[in-house]
């Protein structure tokens, strides 16, 4: 305590030599005598300093000592009596400080607007009397606060300070009113060429935080209309398009007609792969990558869109350029999380090429334990493999939760050990305790479902995927399913066909679903129409089983030499695929 007490008064006292005090103690009224000798004017003029500061000195000290004591109401009124005889702004804002430690909302507006009175053209003062009236919840009362402020803010730093206005207010409890006071307070920015844009992304920021999403695709036109290419328009774009607006693009594409941040265009991808559009976000990191191979993210999120489409010699180029890149970023977690990921990806393709020994060299380089699920389950693939599967599960179980939505991803990586180990009974039953916990979850429901196919139990699945689709009609992977199990066991093939056709309505360029109606409408006998769809789902998709399937069609058609390749493809990634190599069992084609 007395240390911190020497410090403040060796502060104080600097502060009164340098002349914050002894300025207003030159200005005091100083009673005239004009007859007196010069000397002893100075004289009296030196007394009355003196005694001033001497007063002045000892109510800061009394005050800060009795701040040190938690009486802050006494600290105030002490601090607040040496600003008002200083007429310093230090003191003042010291005062504000102290009254906010007090936690007493009222006194601290009181002892910032006295502050901005007695020094009306301080930002300081100012900004601590807008952010009080926001904590007080009193949004109605800051426009003028907020307009002093972007007044005082100079051109070149607008743009950035409506960044920090937006996030200033998206705290407030009532955010339509947020939106319409920053609106009122940015009205002139709003017409300004300069600043226009940026003053309509704040603006519509807001609208969005408030759910007025309809004004806030109103404020992008507006933004749009004064500077297509700011990018603050563009990230508005982005935002209404993660919000659900995705006729909002229309900015993004005229944003990157001009000279885009890299780092937007990343934004966009990252938007793009989140509404299911990997070919056209595929689009922007080619060119992020080959416009900007210096930037880290983008080789990582390519990586995770090659190894979805099966490219694996393509994803591991990606990591090759990722992992150096990532290396050289200081040391953080932010690195470390993001070269885990990579270590983890290469690790999951090598398991997929079959090769576990560099499966577990990746493994091992991943450092921590958030990824502790993702790397036990890793290990016990390679354990299964080896036919050790009662340990594999056992390793998976091993890992410890924290909460009911953990201990759920365990379970789910379990099931999906045993189905990948060919074990659909124990993987189905272990299914069927998640389902028993969330009877409504659809997604646990649709995975149970498939799960019931593998194990037999057609009846059990069948209905699940009934229930699914009753709650929820627009559930297209449930339409695709039911019809698929169905072709597979050769049952109602026109009802099939018809549940498949209604789940391609739903999403049209799924691979999947394409497969499925060329493979119904190649058991119905239309062969032309088969190979259509299937040459269209294989061109979007190169997978294993609309290989097996496109390659069945092919053959039938005495396509012979095109089937044995699209089949050798297939071996090569995945040789022990159950559907493909039942497809060459039967029809007597030698692996």
């Amino acid at each position: 305590m007395q240390l911190h007490f020497r410090s403040l008064r060796l502060s104080l006292v600097s502060a009164l030599l340098m002349g914050t005090l002894a300025a207003h103690a030159q200005s005091a009224p100083v009673a005239a005598h004009v007859n007196a000798p010069p000397v002893d004017e100075a004289a009296r003029q030196t007394d009355a300093k003196e005694a001033l500061n001497a007063e002045l000195f000892y109510e800061i000290l009394v005050g800060e000592m009795a701040s040190g004591q938690g009486d802050l109401v006494n600290a105030i009124a002490l601090m607040q009596e040496a600003a008002r005889r200083a007429n310093s702004e230090q003191l003042y804002q010291r005062v504000a400080e102290l009254a906010l430690q007090s936690r007493n909302g009222e006194r601290a507006l009181a002892a910032a607007q006295e502050w901005k009175q007695a020094f009306p053209r301080s930002r300081d003062a100012n900004r601590f009397v807008l952010q009080i009236l926001i904590a007080l919840n009193r949004v109605s009362d800051t426009v003028q606060p907020l307009q002093q402020e972007i007044n005082s803010t100079p051109a070149a730093g607008k743009p950035a300070a409506f960044l920090g206005i937006a996030q200033l207010y998206s705290r407030v409890s009532d955010k339509a009113l947020a939106a319409a006071v920053v609106e009122q307070a940015l009205a002139k920015e709003l017409r300004n060429p300069t600043t226009g844009a940026a003053a309509w992304a704040t603006v519509g920021h807001l609208r969005i935080t408030a759910g007025q999403k309809s004004l806030a695709l109103d404020a992008l036109r507006q933004a749009h209309k004064i500077s297509p290419e700011s990018g603050a328009t563009a990230l508005l774009a982005l935002e209404l398009m993660e919000a659900g607006l995705p006729e909002a693009e229309f900015q993004v594409q005229a944003y990157l007609q001009h000279q885009p941040s890299a780092a937007i265009r990343m934004a966009y991808a990252r938007v793009l792969m989140g509404y299911g559009r990997s070919d056209t976000a595929r689009q922007q990191l080619d060119i992020l990558t080959n416009e900007n191979p210096e930037f880290t993210d983008a080789w990582i999120a390519l990586a995770d869109l090659q190894l979805q489409n099966n490219e694996l010699e393509a994803a591991q180029r990606s990591l090759q350029q990722f992992i150096p890149l990532a290396e050289q970023v200081p040391d953080s977690g932010v690195r470390q999380a993001g070269l885990n990921q990579a270590y983890l990806m290469q690790a999951n393709i090598a398991l997929q090429l079959r090769d576990e020994k560099s499966a577990v060299q990746w493994l091992d380089k991943i450092a921590g334990g958030q990824n502790i699920l993702n790397v036990q389950s890793l290990r016990a693939t390679i354990l299964a493999r080896q036919g050790k599967l009662a340990q594999a599960r056992a390793l998976i179980r091993a890992v410890p939760t924290q909460t009911t939505e953990q201990e759920r991803l365990k379970r789910r990586a379990e099931v999906r050990l045993l189905r990948e180990a060919d074990a659909p009974q124990e993987a189905y039953l272990l299914q069927r305790t998640l389902l028993d916990q969330s009877p409504d979850d659809n997604d646990i429901a649709y995975d149970t479902a498939l799960l019931a196919e593998k194990a037999g139990k057609f009846d059990t699945a069948e209905r699940l995927l009934r229930d699914i689709i009753e709650r929820q009609p627009d559930y297209q992977h449930a339409y695709n399913a039911l019809g698929y199990a169905l072709v597979e066991r050769n049952e109602r093939l026109d009802e099939a066909k018809a549940l498949i056709q209604k789940a391609l309505e739903m999403s049209p360029k799924d691979p999947y679903i394409m497969d499925s109606l060329g493979w119904v409408e190649f058991k119905l006998g239309n062969n032309a129409q088969a190979l259509t769809l299937l040459e269209n789902a294989y061109g979007l998709r190169d997978d294993v089983e609309i290989g097996a399937h496109l390659g069945e069609v092919l053959w039938q058609q005495g396509q012979t030499t095109r089937a044995r390749a699209i089949w050798k493809r297939a071996l090569d990634r995945e040789p022990g695929n159950e559907t493909l190599l039942e497809t060459l069992k039967r029809l007597g084609v030698q692996p």
